[in-house]
């Protein structure tokens, strides 16, 4: 039982995204009835889930929830702005619910149960009753359906048919056809009866104690199929009956089976619960199924041409519930191909490979040094296939970070009708896909990026109207793969950050001198550092100066990177830049005197050797483009000679390249990314540690700190070289 229940909470938020989606797109677009089945189906897959592990708080507060959608799914009422927000609102609570049923709960607490009543209240008839209806319903006849003007089609799509052939022994069991078709006068209108006498014998053999009349009726009515046989409930034994729904309901009835919940249905079911046919319809059907069947002479025919043979239901509704049975069937084919496995167990398996990847290197290191032919030959099969398990186990935990974005549509709702701003949140690159691990954490940093973008980012709409913008502004969540990277962007049309305010705030708080020379990168990315707020009033979104020091941190710990570029009035855009996985890569083995370093492959460009007459200066000319540069030897102060030869390392990040000098470049090279101790956290230019096959440990290099150190560099040589030429 606890398993299931583990289950059931797992597929239950999974559909309480869903339906939290659909109702977001719903407020946009109330007249998509493809939305609307999709809600309506989310909601009830988590009633009836909730019915299996017995969870009764949740099957009685979600059963309101599925009447007031029914009744949104049916045109009863009309979708608005608040009537969403109650049902967004039954969303977190559902949340909640799912909390305490995980939590081993029977029940919930006072204030839980409150908070579900205060919503039921809200979903009641009185609220419900003050919205305006969404389509106007059907109207009776109220007189004769003139057939010859409308040229037999109007009564033809409006008007039910009915086939009654009273059986002889009717009258004999009590009943009266005539007050049979004066109640089912009372149902509707009928428009026209004929009385079929074709079964009449001859005067000497007739028996006046006998019924020998039929009849075929056109019927108007609201009633349903089922509410019409009815009628005949006590003669249903006695009498042959049919009845075929008017054209103009067929479109109605193929609308409920395209909205029916995806269970395992047969074809039948779908027809009994969209109304398009009657159990005993069906019941009628399946006997006469049954006894072709027995008959060997017989080929079995399908229930569904029996149905349309007997004009029990209409070819068009048989072939969309068939339709629809066809797509259950693919589903549930489509879901029996995956399988749930523990975030743990996948973690173990990486662990794992990671280890035989350390272990096919110092069998390779083995090979090389015996100089045996078969042996290297051998290890390089194993290499080759160990990096292939490598890269299936490391897409195992890959997903796509739509998933993540996506949950964003809420947060700039609520937050921009909190604060009385139209906001329109748009999403691309939502197909890109991440580590799983790395995922999990980017929920806060984004988090705090987005509300920051709508509170000091986004205008209001007076603002905006009095500077020529649109009054409705626009967030933008982007995602895309950059050398070996993944880059997202949180991106504001509003108006954008003031550089000089910034300036002057950093010079308040002590974080820079008012001598000093910074770029209007630098000044943008003071923003980070803690405690910094150019806010002029606290609000309940931000401006406490908590957050972007703490968005910083959070990207770091990823071995990440976040930076800002603004323009002022124009809007800005935070970039943050991420490893694709946080456990192994290709690298690129480079070795400085007796120590070893380790480059990610992908943002290698090429390698060169450095010329004599470049050594003592920061930058060399690579084919009309300065290249800046740095020597590993000088930045981690590593002891020995410098070599008659040294080479140069080409690496790119964000867009811009930088030069790392080595001793010797050693090839390519399987690295297990392993973590460094919290005393090295402070250490720039370092992101981890790996072990090589020898046994000796190397520094994995951090690619983007080394590019915008050499970056940082040059613009300081820059600011340098002016104030000298001022001076002059």
């Amino acid at each position: 039982m606890d398993e299931l229940t583990s289950t059931y909470v797992t597929e239950s938020r999974e559909q309480l995204l869903a339906m939290e989606d659909g109702l977001l797109r719903l407020e946009s677009d109330p007249a998509d009835a493809e939305n609307l089945g999709a809600i309506f189906r989310a909601a009830h897959t988590i009633k009836g889930g909730a019915g299996v592990v017995e969870c009764q708080f949740i099957v009685g507060f979600m059963h309101k929830v599925e009447n007031l959608l029914d009744r949104l799914r049916n045109g009863e009422i009309a979708v608005g702005g608040e009537l969403a927000s109650v049902l967004l609102n039954c969303c977190d609570h559902v949340g909640t619910l799912l909390d305490a049923l995980a939590a081993g709960q029977k029940q919930v607490d006072a204030a839980c149960k409150a908070r579900g009543e205060a919503l039921l209240a809200q979903l009641s008839d009185d609220l419900l009753g003050q919205l305006a209806p969404a389509t106007a319903m059907p109207v009776e006849h109220t007189g004769e359906v003139d057939t010859a003007a409308a040229g037999g089609n109007g009564a033809d799509a409006e008007a039910w048919h009915i086939s009654v052939r009273f059986g002889p022994n009717v009258l004999k069991k009590g009943s009266d056809p005539l007050s049979l078709l004066d109640y089912l006068a009372s149902l509707g209108e009928i428009v026209s009866m004929i009385t079929v006498a074709d079964n009449i014998p001859a005067a000497a053999a007739m028996d006046p104690e006998c019924c020998y009349l039929g009849f075929e009726i056109r019927f108007n009515t609201r009633a349903t199929k089922a509410e019409i046989e009815k009628v005949f409930e006590f003669v249903r034994d006695d009498c042959q009956l049919q009845i075929l729904p008017p054209q103009a309901k067929l479109g109605e009835y193929i609308k409920l089976i395209e909205s029916l919940p995806e269970d395992s249905l047969r074809l039948g079911e779908i027809l009994v619960r969209s109304g398009a046919l009657t159990q005993a319809e069906l019941d009628a059907g399946l006997s006469r199924q049954s006894a072709e069947q027995a008959n060997e002479t017989t080929a079995k025919a399908p229930i569904g041409e029996l149905l349309v043979e007997q004009k029990v239901v209409q070819k068009e509704v048989v072939e969309a519930a068939a339709g629809k049975q066809a797509a259950i069937q693919e589903k549930q084919a489509a879901e029996s191909r995956l399988i749930r496995v523990h975030a743990d167990k996948l973690d173990q398996l990486i662990d794992l490979v990671g280890e035989l990847v350390i272990a096919g290197a110092s069998a390779n290191l083995l090979a090389q040094r015996s100089n045996q032919s078969e042996l290297m030959e051998t290890t390089s099969v194993l290499s080759r296939l160990v990096e292939n398990i490598r890269d299936s186990a490391l897409q195992l935990r890959m997903v796509q970070i739509g998933e993540t974005f996506n949950r964003f549509n809420r947060v700039v709702r609520d937050t921009a009708h909190e604060m009385g701003k139209d906001i329109q949140l748009v999403i691309t690159g939502g197909e890109t896909e991440l580590d799983k691990s790395v995922v999990e954490k980017l929920g806060d940093p984004l988090m705090h990026l987005v509300r920051n973008a709508i509170d000091h980012g986004i205008e209001s709409v007076e603002q905006r109207a009095a500077s020529g913008k649109p009054r409705a502004g626009k967030v933008t969540l982007n995602a895309y793969h950059d050398s070996g990277s993944i880059v997202i962007e949180v991106i504001d049309d509003g108006g954008g950050l003031s550089k000089q305010r910034i300036r002057q705030k950093a010079i308040d708080k002590g974080l820079i001198e008012a001598t000093a020379q910074l770029s209007e990168q630098e000044i943008a990315n003071l923003i980070f550092e803690a405690g910094f707020s150019t806010a002029e009033q606290v609000t309940n979104i931000s401006g406490r100066g908590v957050g972007m020091d703490v968005v910083r941190r959070n990207i770091q710990s990823l071995r990440g990177t976040v930076d800002v570029t603004s323009e002022e009035g124009v809007g800005s855009t935070f970039s943050i830049r991420l490893p694709l996985t946080l456990a192994i890569i290709d690298g690129f083995l480079v070795g400085v005197a007796h120590s070893n370093f380790v480059i990610p492959l992908e943002t290698v460009v090429e390698c060169l050797e450095l010329q004599g007459n470049a050594s003592d200066s920061h930058y060399l000319n690579l084919r009309g483009e300065v290249l800046p540069y740095l020597r590993l030897r000088d930045l981690f102060e590593v002891d020995g000679e410098h070599p008659a030869r040294e080479n140069i390392v080409v690496i790119k990040s964000g867009g811009r390249k930088a030069g790392i000098v080595v001793d010797a470049l050693l090839g390519e090279y399987q690295t297990v990314i392993k973590p460094l101790s919290g005393l090295f956290r402070h250490l720039r230019g370092i992101g981890g540690s790996t072990i090589l096959g020898s046994g000796e440990v190397a520094l994995i290099l951090d690619v983007q700190a080394l590019v915008a150190r050499c970056a940082h560099g040059e613009e300081q040589r820059a600011h340098a070289g002016g104030r000298s030429t001022e001076a002059a």
